[in-house]
């Protein structure tokens, strides 16, 4: 009879590799936190919130886009890093690139859209006069207050009745999580490598699995 090694009910035998190397272990947290990240994501990415978040953060009555909202983050913590005057903490076009992970040329879009929308200034560099260097308006900085206010006052109300030390505690394990997962990314052709090992697996036309 077959043995249930997992929490879906699979048996052994039907977890067991067709190449006879034994299953991999079965890890029931590893399963509820994949899930879990899945549907926040599906949460997270519905239109309609997507919507409400842009009526709602409007600027000189235009809806302020999301992308915005990354170039102001970006430009905000490229800024509190040091001294404006330190060529290392210069906010560049290529700065703010690489905190937000795009290339060069998606950046420079980005960020002219928020100045454009008032949100970021651009002025001569002081280390080099051929780059330019940024930083938030007036109306940036108050963007920046509201949607920090309004991410806390989110998450408040999500872990209301969790205590501080399971706040600290999530925080924590949360920070260290994001930490290994910037450092070793899941990029889009992971999704194509699945589909090729599931129809790897499949028998072949008139053989029984």
């Amino acid at each position: 009879m077959a043995t249930e090694t997992s929490a879906t009910g699979r048996t052994a035998e039907r977890d067991a590799p067709r190449d006879g190397s034994p299953p991999e272990p079965a890890d029931g947290a590893l399963t509820d936190i994949a899930t879990a990240l899945f549907h926040l994501r599906r949460v997270w990415a519905k239109p309609d919130l997507v919507k409400r978040v842009r009526a709602q953060t409007a600027t000189d009555g235009r809806p302020l886009q999301l992308s915005n909202l990354m170039v102001v983050n970006a430009v905000a913590a490229l800024t509190a890093c040091g001294r404006p005057d330190e060529a290392s903490c210069e906010v560049t076009v290529g700065a703010v690139a690489e905190r937000l992970e795009i290339d060069p040329s998606t950046a420079s879009r980005l960020v002219g859209h928020a100045i454009d929308a008032g949100l970021v200034s651009r002025r001569p560099s002081p280390v080099d006069a051929r780059r330019a260097n940024l930083g938030l308006t007036e109306s940036g900085r108050r963007v920046k207050q509201v949607s920090d206010r309004f991410r806390r006052a989110y998450l408040d109300d999500l872990m209301a009745d969790w205590s501080e030390r399971e706040r600290a505690e999530f925080a924590r394990l949360l920070t260290r999580f994001a930490d290994a997962a910037v450092q070793a990314p899941m990029y889009p052709d992971g999704i194509d490598r699945i589909f090729e090992e599931a129809a790897a697996d499949e028998p072949a036309p008139g053989v029984e699995p």
